[in-house]
């Protein structure tokens, strides 16, 4: 499987409220060399969603599961399931799946510690790390397990990733510019990119400005 070892599945909301924590998380990913892979990176109307999932977790060495979204904010709105039912079929092709698939490693990631528990039971005693809705929070969680557990070494401290973060927003606000358009016309441009030009933009930048030894 092309890219399988650097392959790094992602399941998390996918609506605007959470954009202030992916968007890290994915210039986290690049910025440690891995490859992000997430539902969003393309829109084909003819292609059955569940399909796509199952295709991205089967070319992922790796799968990072935001569970924070849980609990429904209202009293008629209902649970968040999608998040769960992805982990299950990443965990199931984890322990079903060939060879290669029984290397995967999976991070759960949560709001506020222990909470997950009272929704997803059969996960209680997992390491879950927690973002507390924190941008630079999230930062921190996924480059800190990609040194515990994944084994990767002699990368840049978490404090440090995210400043490259803000150097690279600035950066992309900066690129946008135009003198026909306001900030505002920016920001707005930014925030409803697509997110394979989102990401284009981050290799591009890492590309350039990180150097690996």
């Amino acid at each position: 499987m092309t890219n399988f070892d650097s392959n790094v599945f992602i399941n998390c909301p996918l609506d605007n409220e959470y954009l202030s924590l992916l968007r890290p998380l994915l210039f986290t990913l690049v910025y440690l060399g891995k490859n992000p892979r997430i539902a969003t990176e393309r829109s084909d109307s003819g292609e059955n969603r569940i399909d796509k999932i199952c295709e991205l977790i089967s070319e992922s060495r790796f799968g990072i599961h935001d569970l924070s979204r849980l609990k429904s904010e209202n009293p008629d709105e209902f649970y968040r399931l999608n998040m769960p039912f992805e982990l299950g079929i990443d965990y199931g092709a984890r322990i079903f799946g060939s060879d290669s698939m029984r290397e995967k490693k999976h991070l759960i990631l949560g709001k506020t510690p222990y909470n997950y528990k009272i929704a997803l039971s059969d996960i209680s005693g997992v390491d879950i790390k927690n973002h507390n809705d924190e941008p630079d929070e999230i930062v921190r969680a996924v480059r800190d397990w990609f040194y515990e557990t994944v084994g990767l070494e002699d990368i840049d401290s978490p404090k440090f990733i995210w400043y490259r973060f803000t150097d690279f927003s600035t950066a992309l606000f900066d690129s946008r510019r135009a003198d026909e358009l306001s900030d505002q016309d920016v920001a707005e441009d930014i925030e409803r990119m697509p997110m394979s030009e989102f990401l284009g933009c981050v290799r591009a930048w890492v590309s350039e400005k990180v150097t690996y030894e």
